[in-house]
């Protein structure tokens, strides 16, 4: 079936990067599939992760499916193109119906987008990781993906206004290799690897990123850890 929607989306979405004057950087985009299906799997800092997410497959001429929250979904705006995009609503409290519908897609051949971190980290560091995609691979027999993306924080994420002006934000995204889900080994010991992985690239697109803070408020979006003033996990989880 011809795709009407997600295309033109790519392209609007590419030219509002060029108007913001975004420099993205990718690295690792020929380890995306030409063809057949793969679980892609991200960290999650800003709201608009599964845009850049997403261009990641475009020099495969792919198009990835994610996973989303299912309000989305009802948004007047975003759930028509959600919906026409065909990406894949998840009710958390229902999650069965999206598990069979995404697997249903990596069966026939499409690359599904997953954050298996759930919720943007507010800390920008890695959260546990839960289980579905390495289950999602095993199940449909297609290998795991795992990327990590950097600076996305910078122009939208929770607690934080957005930045939509031409602010020249550069944006650093590495791919790594595909990996294997084999089916008799323990999905919490594949999620646990895949983190491990995710976390070698998050490390990699940090150093690589262009700029640092311009001035003691300008550090919110450097982890505690690299010496920033984002919250640590702790104070993160002592304030939800």
């Amino acid at each position: 079936m011809a795709e009407l929607v997600y295309p033109p989306v790519i392209g609007a979405a590419h030219a509002v990067f060029k108007a913001f004057d975004l420099r993205i950087d990718m690295k690792g985009t020929e380890n995306i599939p030409r063809k057949g299906g793969a679980v892609l799997v991200s960290n999650h800092i800003g709201y608009l992760d599964f845009i850049f997410t997403g261009l990641t497959a475009r020099p495969s001429k792919r198009l990835v499916r994610f996973m989303a929250k299912e309000s989305v979904f009802r948004h007047k705006v975003s759930g028509p193109l959600m919906r026409a995009m065909k990406h894949i609503p998840v009710d958390r409290k229902q999650g069965e119906a999206a598990y069979a519908h995404a697997l249903d897609s990596l069966r026939s051949g499409q690359i599904i987008g997953v954050f298996p971190e759930a919720t943007i980290s507010q800390s920008f560091t890695l959260k546990s990781f839960k289980s579905g995609a390495a289950r999602l691979a095993q199940e449909a027999g297609v290998p795991l993906i795992p990327m990590a993306l950097w600076g996305t924080q910078r122009i939208w994420t929770k607690g934080r206004p957005r930045n939509f002006g031409r602010s020249h934000i550069p944006i650093t995204m590495r791919v790594g290799e595909p990996m294997p889900a084999p089916t008799d080994e323990y999905a919490g010991a594949i999620t646990r690897r895949l983190r491990g992985r995710v976390q070698e690239l998050l490390e990699a697109a940090q150093r690589a990123y262009p700029v640092r803070p311009k001035d003691a408020d300008d550090t919110w979006w450097i982890p505690a850890h690299l010496g920033g003033t984002a919250p640590t996990p702790a104070q993160v989880r002592e304030a939800g």
